[in-house]
């Protein structure tokens, strides 16, 4: 029998790809093969960062060395920073900030990563009730401010009311808790730093949530599977599978985290504004009194640029983990310099000085925080234990129902810490002055009213909205140009300093506002834009433009360039196959960067509260701060501009999560 074979030809040579070594000229060798177009694309981000980030941070160095002797400005070298030895507030400051940041970060991590294992075992409702989580992160500070003061205040705060009426307030004061009962929580000094926590441990539990979130999901679950055949009990499956596969996204979601936290200004300006005296005053509002108050930039300057070092080094370790994926042999040497031991011994080392600092740091807090931590974890722990035991005696069905019970019972009480302080920001929006003011009907307003908001643009609040919605439309569009621009040089053009571009992209990531308020001001001043929504529109994307940037690279480089090769075989440019071909492959990663580059100006306060002093120029965070005199604080009014304020954002993260989740998983975080 004959055996019919396909005729076969021989295969065309192989065609050189578009822009091949061949054709290159001396100066493409040079600078790469397409220096030109990535001028072009990188040139309005390389202006932005460098006139706004990496300038000012220059000027800033070297205004620290003068002082301002009336009209002039007199160089004095470096007598600012001899001065920050003796100076008793600002040492206050950097412990204050050490503390907060410790304390928030322990308290996020641990009840973050209960959180998202109750998620993650769920089989139905998971990406509601995540969604429904996310919302404190979403909303903007100045309303979590605001929300929480009234909620803590001791006239007309629910808080003292309903742990009274539950016997909880009298028990906190008998166990040592709290000093005295009812708790002046913003106005004592022993329990202002704890109650400032607390709420910043509200608003930054859904970041961690989302997070571990995603890093459980990446676990394979067949190691589960595996260990559980093996007889592992869950304690031996947590600890030997869950936490190393989530330890990258644990460190890199924990050193952002604190950089923000030891930074933070807006939520503790608006509920404290650093008081009583000096307890919660962070160095930031150390360098904020001493630049704009006291009219001494650069002794303002000198408090910031001493704390670079330790913001360095948080950064640094940030980056390496950040890019540890692009580069995993740069990675594997880095662990190759320490033995397994010390590798087992290092993350115990670093707890246990951490927690000596913070027991003399903060005695009067640290027994506290612990007894309140422990009980989360022996809970936690308790629940487990009860379900492995029945488990391995085989009884699966009493297993399943005390699982159940534990994990409903923790996730109502998840769920009511998250919503609580948002129903009573809108109950308290549709009630009366005399409501407020008589305590009546606090959980349900009769009659509902519409007081507040005839009262609330009676004002300039409206102008302030539409000051807001113009100033981070702007610097939206600003951001989302460049990075798409800048993100697809980066992510498929060669040329030459494209990886160092990259690092100093992903520094301005997460170099924070602290160290750029003060050139900023000064910059702003010299150029004759201070009180000027213009001001404004320049300074956002110092913190939009790097992060829209990095997350875009991921996102290019995530897209076949198979596709676009085949667009430049066929006689399309460059540029048109970006247009044609990448852009519309890439809106999910659009519409990602434009949500949080819009949240993220819409909710901005420290830059719109140093530059902006006239009332017509306000934005919506500086405005309502402006609403409070002295101690008259309109609480309903408050409540009602609260509500209008987080509406959009709550519509556009409802709209946009999927992709919120993606850039925290694939660009913002992988990178």
């Amino acid at each position: 029998m004959t055996v019919l074979r396909p005729k076969t030809t021989p295969p065309a040579p192989a065609r050189p790809a578009p822009g091949g070594s061949s054709s290159l000229t001396p100066t493409q060798r040079r600078l790469g093969r397409d220096w030109r177009l990535a001028a072009v694309f990188i040139g309005p981000t390389l202006i932005l960062v460098a006139g706004l980030i990496l300038v000012p941070i220059v000027s800033s160095v070297f205004t620290s060395a003068t002082e301002r002797h009336g009209a002039e400005t007199v160089f004095v070298g470096l007598d600012n920073y001899t001065a920050l030895i003796g100076d008793a507030l600002f040492h206050k400051g950097v412990l204050n900030s050490f503390v907060f940041t410790a304390y928030a970060e322990i308290f996020k991590v641990v009840l973050g990563l209960i959180a998202a294992l109750m998620l993650h075992h769920m089989r139905r409702g998971r990406a509601l009730i995540a969604g429904v989580i996310l919302l404190p992160w979403v909303i903007p500070t100045v309303v979590t401010a605001f929300t929480w003061r009234s909620l803590l205040d001791p006239i007309f705060g629910s808080v003292n009311v309903l742990l009274t009426d539950s016997g909880i307030g009298p028990a906190l004061a008998a166990i040592g808790l709290v000093d005295k009962w009812p708790a002046e929580w913003l106005s004592d000094p022993a329990l202002a730093m704890p109650a400032v926590i607390l709420v910043n441990v509200w608003k930054g539990i859904p970041f961690f949530t989302v997070t571990f979130l995603a890093g459980l999901k990446a676990i394979d679950a067949g190691l589960h599977e595996a260990a559980m055949v093996d007889g592992a009990s869950p304690w031996q499956r947590f600890v030997h599978i869950t936490l190393p596969g989530l330890r990258p996204v644990m460190i890199v979601t924990t050193l952002l985290s604190s950089i923000w936290t030891f930074n933070n200004f807006d939520l503790i300006w608006l509920m404290t504004q650093g008081g009583p005296g000096d307890a919660t005053a962070p160095y930031v509002m150390v360098a904020y009194s001493k630049a704009i108050q006291q009219l001494q930039p650069g002794a303002g300057a000198a408090v910031t640029l001493v704390m670079l070092p330790i913001i360095a080094v948080l950064v640094v370790i940030l980056v390496r983990m950040m890019r540890r994926s692009d580069q995993p042999g740069a990675a594997d040497l880095g662990r190759r310099r320490l033995s397994p031991a010390q590798r087992r011994a290092l993350p115990w080392v670093i707890v246990a000085g951490s927690v000596l600092v913070l027991v003399w740091a903060s005695p009067h807090i640290v027994w506290k925080a612990a007894l309140v931590l422990g009980v989360f974890v022996v809970l936690a722990a308790v629940v487990g234990r009860v379900v492995s035991v029945l488990a391995t005696r085989g009884n699966r069905l009493a297993a399943r129902v005390v699982g159940a019970t534990g994990s409903g019972v923790a996730l109502v009480a998840l769920l009511g810490f998250v919503l609580a302080p948002l129903y009573w920001m809108t109950v308290t929006a549709f009630k009366s002055d005399d409501q407020i003011v008589a305590r009546t009907d606090d959980l349900w307003p009769t009659p509902w009213s519409t007081e507040q908001f005839t009262n609330l643009f009676t004002g300039a609040f409206g102008t302030w909205y539409v000051n807001t919605i113009l100033v981070s439309v702007a610097s939206t569009v600003i951001a989302l140009v460049c990075a798409a621009l800048a993100g697809y040089a980066l992510a498929r053009l060669k040329f030459r300093g494209s990886e160092s571009f990259t690092v100093t992209i992903l520094l301005t990531y997460v170099m924070p506002g602290a160290l750029l308020f003060i050139p900023l001001y000064q910059l702003m001043s010299g150029i004759g834009l201070n009180d000027s929504l213009w001001s404004l529109v320049l300074a956002y994307p110092t913190f939009t433009l790097p992060f829209a940037t990095w997350l875009l690279v991921g996102y290019f480089k995530s897209i076949p360039a198979d596709l676009e090769e085949a667009a430049l075989v066929d006689g399309c440019t460059r540029l048109g196959a970006f247009r044609r071909i990448v852009l519309p492959l890439a809106k999910p990663g659009l519409l990602a960067v434009a949500l949080f580059t819009l949240t993220n100006a819409w909710n901005e306060f420290l830059f719109a509260f140093v530059f902006i002093t006239k009332d017509e120029n306000k934005t919506l965070p500086v405005g309502m701060q402006s609403m409070i005199f002295g101690d008259v604080v309109p609480q309903g009014q408050l409540a009602a501009a609260s509500l209008l304020v987080s509406i959009p954002v709550v519509l556009m993260y409802g709209f946009g999560q999927r992709f919120l989740t993606e850039g925290l998983t694939a660009g913002a975080v992988k990178g």
